[in-house]
């Protein structure tokens, strides 16, 4: 499967690491720093046209999550063919400084079902996890 990209000037293509990895690596076009307990905006110059029934889902990076309190989350829909812009967030005490070229997240492509929400007289058909939520599995 393919999905179109263009590149802005002094954008990097995005790619995989590895033949296997789930996500495509994407690079700052630009040097910046991201403020301890802050966060900061990235315009990659990164467009894409997503494949159809697909959408695309930006991830931290794993070691930038781990080893220096990075992360970045976001949805791309299909039919949005604009610049793909990343907001970083630092969780750590320390300033954090993006070279040019450095990997700031990844992009992971998915299938999607587009469902339509219909409304039903409660309650909803039992199930062994019913209504309880957080913690309700242990440990």
């Amino acid at each position: 499967m393919q999905m179109k990209v263009v590149l802005d000037e002094g954008a990097f293509m995005p790619e995989r690491a590895h033949p296997t990895d789930a996500g495509l690596d994407i690079r700052s076009p630009i040097s910046m720093i991201v403020r301890a307990h802050g966060s900061a905006i990235i315009p990659t110059g990164i467009h894409v046209q997503l494949p159809p029934n697909t959408d695309g889902q930006i991830w931290s990076k794993s070691g930038l999550n781990t080893q220096h309190e990075i992360t970045s989350t976001g949805l791309i829909d299909e039919d949005y063919t604009g610049m793909i812009i990343v907001k970083l967030y630092n969780h750590g005490g320390d300033d954090f400084f993006v070279h040019r070229g450095d990997k700031i997240t990844q992009l992971v492509v998915t299938p999607v079902l587009y469902v339509d929400p219909i409304q039903v007289d409660g309650p909803l058909p039992e199930t062994p996890r019913g209504d309880n939520g957080f913690g309700s599995t242990g440990r």
